[in-house]
């Protein structure tokens, strides 16, 4: 375990086994250093929850590796899917970086963040509609990622139909649809009872990694993050340990 502030031991990890890795990335707020130097590798078929107090970086962490926010320091590489190379973040386009977490990175939030007007199906199928895929092919293929999850037969239902732990499967689906490398989820079971807390958790670690993809989950809960393979931990900013 490293406990020096700011650093990790992740910048020595062989290049060859890692999906994403962020060198030195630091984020400030007007005057408020939200992250510091931050170091982070990311390899597949990992789980990694990042934990830390109220205002301690956790989601800017994840904002900035998922390229949702630009580092203002330090830089944010992902290894290309067909081995060709690897993209800087920042180098890249807003529109390329919408692309690419579109097609490679999967989202799961604490509310679902899914449309209560769509059904079970059609949020699920919708970032593929946004890829190009055909409707029928889209739902076909949503339908089945629900299956796998449970949710067989409940397709057809709006989200306001289906209980908090059922929704949260179906945001799972989502993020799963188009066969990312990644998957982030921000505090996924936060607004869940224990019972389905566990039932989600159980969901994601299943489906959420595998040899090519690695799931981050940023949680306040000890429980939460003693199911991952690592936990990075921060304080004001800064990387505390990562172990």
């Amino acid at each position: 375990m490293n406990t020096t502030p700011g650093r990790s031991t992740d910048a020595a990890r062989p290049a060859m086994h890692w999906l994403l890795r962020a060198e030195g990335a630091s984020k400030s707020f007007g005057k408020t250093r939200a992250l510091i130097g931050a170091d982070v590798t990311i390899t597949p078929g990992e789980s990694v929850a990042i934990m830390g107090p109220s205002g301690s970086g956790k989601s800017t962490l994840l904002h900035v590796l998922a390229g949702i926010l630009p580092a203002d320091a330090g830089t944010v590489i992902l290894n290309r899917s067909d081995g060709s190379g690897h993209d800087d973040l920042a180098a890249l386009s807003e529109d390329a970086r919408s692309s690419l977490r579109l097609r490679r990175f999967g989202f799961v939030f604490q509310q679902g963040m899914l449309l209560p007007e769509l059904t079970a199906t059609e949020n699920v199928a919708l970032p593929l509609l946004l890829t190009g895929t055909s409707r029928a092919e889209a739902g076909a293929r949503a339908e089945s990622e629900l299956t796998r999850l449970g949710l067989s037969g409940l397709g057809d239902r709006r989200i306001g139909q289906l209980s908090g732990g059922q929704a949260q499967r179906v945001a799972i689906a989502r993020a799963l649809i188009t066969g990312p490398s990644l998957i982030f989820a921000d505090e996924p079971t936060g607004a869940l009872d224990s019972h389905t807390a566990n039932d989600v958790l159980d969901a994601l670690l299943h489906t959420g990694r595998g040899p090519d993809r690695a799931l981050l989950v940023v949680t306040h809960d000890a429980q939460v993050a003693s199911r991952c393979d690592r936990i990075i931990r921060l304080r004001d900013g800064q990387i505390e340990a990562n172990a």
